[in-house]
């Protein structure tokens, strides 16, 4: 089995404590069905270009250049070496500035999370910190350069090693009072309010993330593998919504339902299907090269 392949390498510190460590990707999109765009009339792959918006020329890549708007039509140009001694300089160290409550943070603040764990010679100190805040319930904030960006990165035990989810500054996340401003103030009727309460308490389970497919690849394998296959594929109807004139009979209604219907699991080969149709998929255009869009 390959060793994964780290994001970041660095150093952890609490005070004159440090330990090396490493970041690795905790969620990824690389297993999604990926398409390439063609020219329906050659079925030749078609190549991205920057163009000039007034004469209508290619933009050579050494000639594209960074600009802020400042007026309509008016650009402040900002050059690559400008821009590089702008940043922040990395000193690979993400620094624990402060132990807080784990549950302290508004979920909508979290970003993007990444595996931390212990490099060669720190893993006495990393086991240190990880069963210290074990033992207090604590998370950790910490910040370092992260990708050229600085970023605030919150940290807690996940298992033998740690979790470490950058968050989102306080001016990327949009305040809820701009959406649920106009958000109507209804009194609830107290039957209502029971039968509600009755189906969610029919509904309580637990979480396995193995028990939910994404519909939507699993849709694109098996389009794909008919595709390849030569074989016809039977579009899905859309469900009739149904438009329910009562809702104290809808909850009446739904509340005798939640009693008898079973709660359905996913198919059994649903994984299966999107990795022979992914890897038909790769098989057919093995040679050619992925480029992304600058």
């Amino acid at each position: 089995m390959t060793s994964p392949r780290a994001n970041w390498k660095g150093h952890l510190r609490l005070g004159e404590i440090t330990c090396p460590v490493a970041l690795y990707t905790a969620a990824s999109s690389s297993e999604r069905i990926s398409f390439n765009i063609l020219n329906r009339k050659t079925g030749n792959r078609v190549r991205r270009e920057f163009v000039d918006s007034e004469t209508g020329d290619v933009v050579e890549h050494d000639d594209q250049v960074k600009g802020y708007e400042t007026s309509n039509g008016r650009y402040v140009v900002l050059e690559p070496d400008e821009i590089s001694a702008a940043v922040p300089a990395s000193d690979k160290t993400l620094a624990i500035t402060a132990f807080i409550p784990c549950d302290e943070i508004d979920d909508v603040y979290f970003d993007k999370p990444y595996y931390l764990a212990p490099q060669e010679m720190g893993e006495e100190v990393f086991a240190l910190l990880r069963d210290g805040m074990k033992e207090t319930q604590v998370a950790a904030i910490a910040s370092t350069v992260l990708f050229r960006r600085l970023r605030t990165v919150l940290i807690r035990p996940h298992g033998d090693g740690l979790i470490g989810t950058t968050l989102n500054f306080d001016y990327e996340v949009r305040p809820a009072d701009e959406v649920f401003a106009d958000v109507a103030d209804i009194n609830i009727d107290k039957e209502m309010l029971d039968l509600a309460a009755h189906i969610i308490a029919t509904k309580k389970g637990s979480y396995d993330p193995s028990n939910f497919d994404d519909r939507y690849e699993e849709a694109l394998a098996e389009l794909v593998k008919a595709k390849i296959e030569g074989k016809p594929f039977k579009k899905i109807q859309a469900p009739k919504a149904s438009k329910p004139s009562d809702l104290l009979q809808a909850l009446r209604d739904s509340a005798g339902a939640a009693q008898k219907k079973p709660t359905k699991r996913k198919s059994a080969n649903s994984n299966t299907t999107r990795k022979t149709a992914t890897k038909s998929g790769k098989s057919k255009s093995a040679g050619s090269s992925r480029r992304k869009a600058g």
